[in-house]
């Protein structure tokens, strides 16, 4: 396959030229890594779904986060680990589509629960009087069909534009799939108009999501110093909530900016760290900071431990 070709059939993710020689490590120590994140999240889902106490909207929200986590993590780790163990890092046209997709969907997905958490939050501390008739069993099944069905709408639409793409190029200095990437290999500049339209639609939404978290958050703020009660609620629910979104965005928004405008003179090992710090913090941080802080979830916790203990 030559770089002038136009029509694409597999893409060479030439990420892990420069690990040769610590693979085996590499893969050892990422297995561990996605089976933590697997334990972990796993636990937190089964904890919510089998404790009825917990089938209230804070938590169903919290139990949707773990799955979107565990959704991203499987659309990069089992390829990732496949990756390690062999000597050239091919992937199939439409299989990095489908991970460009995944790993766009799941950033994305996440802000939308966080957006959707926070709301619920602001329903419970300022309006706590509304909030069982507001946050009603089918408010909630319509705010967690928004914040998945809006992220996977948005990005078939962007993944769709670049499927229509003329390719000319087919490597990828990543380790894993990226839309913006894939049209960046387009053989005319021209041709990939739509494709900017759409990713600047797309920051626009979820530019709207984070101002209405943003906002949120002013006005818990502002109820929560007025009394002891809701201050207490308020680093109770909300600081677990308030932690992930700042660890998410932070990673999210560095990532962003680095593969628009950042430097190709860095290391390839550090190219991959920031690439990937996205899908290594948020889910293991999310279900151990949730965890450890809400009561129910760390006093079921504490109750499995001392059941097996005994």
């Amino acid at each position: 396959m030559m770089d002038n070709v136009s029509v694409v059939k597999m893409f060479i993710l030439s990420g892990l030229n420069e690990t040769n020689n610590y693979r085996l490590t590499l893969f050892t120590f990422t297995l561990l890594y996605y089976c933590v994140i697997l334990f972990l999240n796993i636990s937190l889902v089964m904890i919510i779904i089998l404790d009825e106490n917990m089938h209230e909207p804070m938590y169903i929200l919290l139990c949707s986060f773990c799955i979107n986590g565990l959704y991203g993590t499987t659309g990069f780790f089992p390829k990732f680990l496949l990756d390690l163990l062999t000597s050239s890092q091919q992937i199939s046209y439409e299989g990095c589509l489908l991970q460009a997709f995944v790993m766009y969907s799941f950033a994305c997905c996440d802000l939308s629960i966080l957006a959707v958490m926070a709301y619920d939050r602001y329903l419970a501390i300022c309006r706590p009087l509304h909030y069982h008739s507001v946050m009603s069993k089918r408010r909630l099944s319509q705010l967690i069909c928004f914040s998945w069905l809006t992220p996977f709408c948005v990005f078939s639409v962007n993944v769709l534009l670049t499927s229509r793409l003329k390719l000319c190029r087919f490597k990828i200095q990543r380790i894993f799939c990226v839309n913006w990437i894939i049209v960046k290999l387009a053989c005319s500049d021209a041709d990939t108009l739509s494709n900017n339209i759409a990713a600047y639609i797309t920051i626009v939404i979820y530019v709207f999501h984070g101002i209405f978290t943003i906002w949120t958050y002013m006005h818990l703020v502002k109820t929560c110093v007025r009394s002891k009660e809701d201050r207490v609620k308020f680093m109770q629910t909300c600081v677990p909530h308030l932690t992930s979104l700042i660890t998410f965005l932070v990673a999210i928004v560095f990532d962003l900016m680095y593969m628009r405008f950042g430097s190709r003179d860095i290391h390839q090992s550090l190219q991959n760290l920031i690439a990937i710090v996205f899908l290594l913090i948020s889910p293991v941080i999310n279900p151990l900071i949730y965890g450890f802080k809400l009561t129910k979830i760390r006093n079921r916790i504490l109750g499995l431990v001392y059941i097996k203990r005994k």
